[in-house]
């Protein structure tokens, strides 16, 4: 099996994970574990597997200017970007919140053209548009009648302000993922990110009644901070390694297509006529705004 083969299918698996992701985090939420309590078990467990894995690989000096820029994307890459995305999740249903995070390419476009003066052309602006109107069209009326949700508007909402916050950290990391390891980055990302998440998810923490938690929730609690944390990093990164960048995100499409199915099997969503047209008009604009535009 070559290279290449192998590399797909490491991406797959992790798109697969990302995929049922939500309906595994949405079953622990906020039952047994609240949303900020679950994001500080993710963190410590992922900063705590990074840093071990940090050992094994040649030690690389950070230069003082970038620990600044480190903590910056830290904040919205882990901070915000986590604790939104789980309180959204715990108020939402799956197949609305997978739907939403694919309007990050949509912000990473925005937050380029900001920041870097990146142009942006008609047709990209065209897709801006046609997506943002399809994200606030789910946010406003897709409401699902199935009983995980407990406040739909709010908690897509989140999902959004996770999506926008994870396309301002893609921006923001870019020029520091070409300069250091990328394990070398992503164990102070996280032991930055911590820093933001021990004020807010500590005391949810504390609250939890672990005597109370079912012996399948623990297997939960730990799908997402092994393998949606790190296996999922892990295996992006090796796809990078053999894959160009826009191969490799293509894959961030199937997600909702997963997390959907995922979650009309095991009865945790439902489908309506609004989700439907929602995510044709936020797919339609992702293409526009993806699609190489001939000079």
């Amino acid at each position: 099996m070559n290279k290449r083969v192998l590399a797909i299918i490491a991406v797959s698996i992790a798109t697969l994970i990302y995929g049922v992701n939500y309906t595994i985090a949405k079953d622990v939420m906020p039952t047994y574990i609240k949303p900020y309590g679950f994001i500080f078990i993710r963190v410590v467990g992922a900063t705590t597997i990074f840093w071990i894995l940090g050992l094994f690989i040649k030690s690389q000096k950070i230069e003082k200017e970038d620990y600044k820029k480190i903590l910056l994307a830290s904040f919205f890459g882990v901070g915000l970007n986590m604790l939104s995305f789980f309180k959204g999740l715990s108020l939402t249903t799956p197949i609305s919140a997978s739907v939403m995070m694919v309007t990050s390419p949509i912000m990473v476009l925005i937050f380029s053209s900001i920041l870097i003066r990146k142009a942006i052309g008609k047709q990209r602006i065209i897709g801006v548009f046609v997506g943002l109107i399809g994200t606030i069209l789910l946010i406003t009326y897709g409401n699902s009648s199935n009983g995980t949700a407990t406040n739909n508007n709010l908690g897509n909402f989140l999902v959004f302000v996770n999506a926008s916050s994870y396309g301002l950290y893609l921006v923001l990391a870019k020029n520091l993922i070409k300069k250091y390891h990328p394990l070398v980055f992503v164990k102070w990302l996280y032991l930055f990110g911590l820093i933001f998440i021990i004020p807010v998810g500590y005391w949810e923490f504390s609250e939890i009644v672990w005597e109370a938690i079912p012996t399948n929730i623990y297997w939960n609690i730990g799908f997402v901070v092994v393998f949606t944390t790190c296996v999922t990093y892990l295996f992006n990164l090796y796809g990078l390694s053999k894959l160009k960048p826009t191969t490799v995100s293509v894959f961030i499409y199937l997600q909702p297509v997963i997390a959907s199915i995922y979650a009309l099997i095991v009865g945790s969503d439902s489908l309506n006529l609004v989700k439907i047209c929602a995510t044709l008009l936020i797919f339609f604009g992702v293409y526009l705004v993806t699609k190489q535009v001939n000079k």
